[in-house]
């Protein structure tokens, strides 16, 4: 493998952390193409950006050195391999930021090897804020002759980037992270519904509990807005259920099993059944409050399934 630093990079899926993490890319220098399989997404990003246009697929993907992808599920990472395999030169790298399962990494890796080239499974938590800031956390995991090559395009993204072993490692490790916050947000929402319940002002525990010990970041950036019942802004519920999905199925492998794993999603299955499919995690307190009043959940306006 080459140990020349990568420089040419194509991002492949414009959604909500896609775009911010190509305007990153492009104050560093470092992008030259986007793709989306929506066309309208990357030509409006390509006449933002002022890139480089590319006769076809492959011209753009056969001058690139990096792809980095940024889609939903397992399955859309497949596909768009397959897609873009033909077009790769040996000797490039595929970066996925997606959240996928181990297994999937090790999958899409073999494909990309056997045309000589190296997958990083890579990724990121911070949410569109941190996609905006550049300030991801990014977990790494493939051979570290790639993820060295690689340092300059995961600074542009990140500001907490570690490689943490073989391929697949980098999802487990997210694995472990959606574990974390569900778990907070399980307590934190049902803390806070408990607060409304007491009759307490909401606004001043959020501010108290920050303070203290349990203070933490899902309490001070999503309380006050929970409180205020604005949930349009951030991580997307049905997300976070199937990425607890492959939470369970890593568990599984173990031949384990958490109790907050299958009552979060249970709670977020539920949620997204009702509606609420494209609302923030923190909708969960909808649920929390129907509980403590003994209600049924009510219907939702989003027909996410």
């Amino acid at each position: 493998m080459s140990d020349a630093k990568l420089h040419q990079v194509v991002l492949y899926g414009l959604g909500a952390m896609g775009r911010p993490m190509a305007r990153n890319l492009h104050k560093q220098g470092l992008l030259i193409g986007v793709k989306n399989r929506t066309p309208g997404k990357a030509q409006a990003m390509q006449k933002e950006l002022n890139l480089p246009s590319f006769d076809s697929d492959e011209m753009l993907f056969g001058a690139a050195d990096t792809v980095i992808i940024c889609v939903s599920a397992d399955n859309d990472l497949k596909a768009v391999i397959q897609e873009i395999i033909p077009f790769m030169k040996p000797g490039s790298v595929v970066i996925d930021s997606s959240t996928v399962s181990p297994q999937t990494a090790r999958s899409v890796s073999d494909d990309l090897a056997s045309v000589g080239v190296c997958f990083l499974d890579a990724p990121v938590s911070g949410g569109v804020e941190g996609a905006k800031k550049g300030s991801l956390s990014i977990m790494v995991g493939g051979p570290r002759e790639g993820y060295k090559r690689a340092t300059d395009v995961f600074s542009a993204l990140g500001s907490q980037i570690t490689h943490m072993g073989k391929v697949g490692q980098g999802q487990a490790t997210k694995a472990v992270n959606q574990v974390m916050v569900a778990g907070i947000a399980q307590a934190v929402c049902s803390s806070l519904a408990v607060a409304e319940q007491c009759k307490l002002d909401a606004a001043k525990v959020v501010e108290v509990l920050s303070a203290g010990a349990a203070g933490n970041w899902f309490l001070e950036n999503r309380g006050s807005t929970m409180i205020k019942n604005e949930f349009n802004i951030g991580f997307k519920l049905h997300l976070l259920l199937k990425d607890l999905h492959i939470c369970q199925s890593t568990l599984d492998e173990m031949d384990a099993e958490l109790p907050l794993i299958n009552d979060s999603i249970a709670d977020y299955r539920h949620l997204v059944e009702a509606g609420y499919g494209d609302e923030d995690i923190s909708a969960l307190i909808r649920l929390k409050r129907c509980l403590l009043n003994k209600e049924e959940l009510p219907s939702g306006e989003s027909d996410d399934t």
